[in-house]
């Protein structure tokens, strides 16, 4: 592998994992990569590891620039283990580096490695010179763990900044501006189903950077590719995200038993699209979490239908409910639908789950039939359903 300079003497010096499929129970079909980072100067410090097993790349990838010994400085951003995974064998071979972490790191790196390393703590502001480039770490408490931090290369203005604005995306390329995959939908993904229930507290982030002097011209986090043309971008679309920033569009996801609540699936699509509101339909039995929930962050309504089975929503809608929960969305429309024979209790319990979610719910739609099809009055009813939906998303937006 051919090295790859980030910027004058930063380099990418990590691992890609080209099979991993599952991170957290969040879909990951194109894989993803654990960027670690070497900045050689007079000291030479290296940002952030690898996961256990990937190793062997990253020293690979070192030894093509310098000896592993003479690694001055291991910097952690972020104790996960798909960041700090090699930090043992990255001590035994630099012997006698010193560790910068934040306060909320070092008993985590005690806990489970005792007191064998030097371990520096480093605050908001602090500095540490490698000769002719300094870098600046900045703690940024629960943007994506309470011991995370930034790290900021003052002079090259290059952002290390661990779990943000990356994406989960395994690839020869290193660069955004190399592949022809539409990135910024899988950095929406990454954000979705990872940050979405820190919002608030990365938008707060976000808006204290440029008062500490933080002005990236590229970006480097440690899953995916780098941001090197018009980092701005990524920045851009984090502002709007963790602000709940709505388009006009509606997600409707369901579980059916008999084909009923498919079909009124289809027929509240249908009233949704009369009213020229864009609106993406997902059947919980072939689609994945992640991928209806990257939609869901910048839809403004969310409906959510399920046939009934013993008095409960049928068991995937119930575990998208659970997902949903998990994340947290503001700022959106909730609906419940769903087509029922004895009892209606799935949509009562859907209803009862975005509100307690925190969603501003409509009047949900039940339609009780045990072995009919749906009536034409039915079908209007389902159609004007979602008519009304988007009438509601288009004031909302206004």
């Amino acid at each position: 592998m051919r090295m790859r300079e980030v910027k004058n003497g930063i380099y990418w010096v990590g691992a890609i994992d080209w099979n991993m499929r599952d991170f957290h129970g969040y879909d990951t079909p194109k894989g993803t990569s654990y960027n670690a980072y070497l900045i050689v100067d007079e000291k030479v410090a290296l940002v952030d590891t690898v996961k256990e097993g990937f190793s062997e790349e990253m020293f690979m990838n070192v030894s093509r620039l310098v000896e592993p010994e003479r690694i001055d400085y291991v910097i952690i951003n972020h104790l996960e283990k798909d960041h700090s995974g090699s930090i043992e064998e990255v001590m035994e071979r630099t012997k006698g580096a010193r560790i910068y972490c934040s306060t909320r790191a070092k008993p985590g790196l005690v806990d489970k490695y005792g007191e064998r390393w030097p371990i520096v703590v480093v605050n908001t502001g602090d500095t540490l010179q490698l000769g002719k480039k300094t870098l600046r770490f900045i703690e940024t408490p629960m943007v994506h763990w309470p011991d995370s931090m930034f790290t900021y290369v003052e002079e090259d203005r290059v952002l290390l900044p661990n779990d943000a604005f990356g994406q989960h995306i395994a690839t020869s390329q290193r660069f955004e501006d190399e592949v022809r995959a539409n990135i910024m939908y899988d950095a929406r993904a990454y954000y979705a189903n990872i940050l979405m229930p820190l919002s608030s507290i990365i938008s707060e982030t976000l808006k204290k950077l440029p008062s500490l002097g933080i002005a990236p011209e590229i970006i480097a986090p440690s899953h995916g590719l780098i941001w090197r043309k018009g980092p701005e971008r990524i920045i851009r679309a984090y502002e709007e995200w963790s602000q709940f920033k709505a388009r006009g569009e509606a997600v409707i996801a369901y579980s059916s038993m008999w084909g009923l609540t498919d079909e009124m699936a289809r027929l509240i699509a249908f009233g949704v699209m009369e009213e020229g509101v864009d609106v993406r339909v997902y059947d919980l039995g072939v689609s994945t979490l992640s991928s209806i929930m990257t939609d869901v962050l910048e839809a403004k309504a969310v409906i959510v239908g399920s046939s009934t089975q013993n008095n409960m929503m049928l068991h995937r809608t119930a575990e998208f409910m659970a997902y949903l929960k998990g994340l947290r969305p503001k700022n959106k429309i909730g609906a419940a639908f769903g087509a029922y024979g004895w009892a209606g209790g799935a949509v009562k319990e859907i209803d009862e789950g975005l509100k307690a979610i925190g969603l501003e719910t409509v009047e949900p739609l039940s339609l009780n039939h045990i072995m009919t099809t749906l009536s034409h009055e039915d079908k209007k009813r389902c159609v004007e359903f979602g008519r009304g939906i988007a009438r509601k998303v288009k004031e909302a937006l206004k």
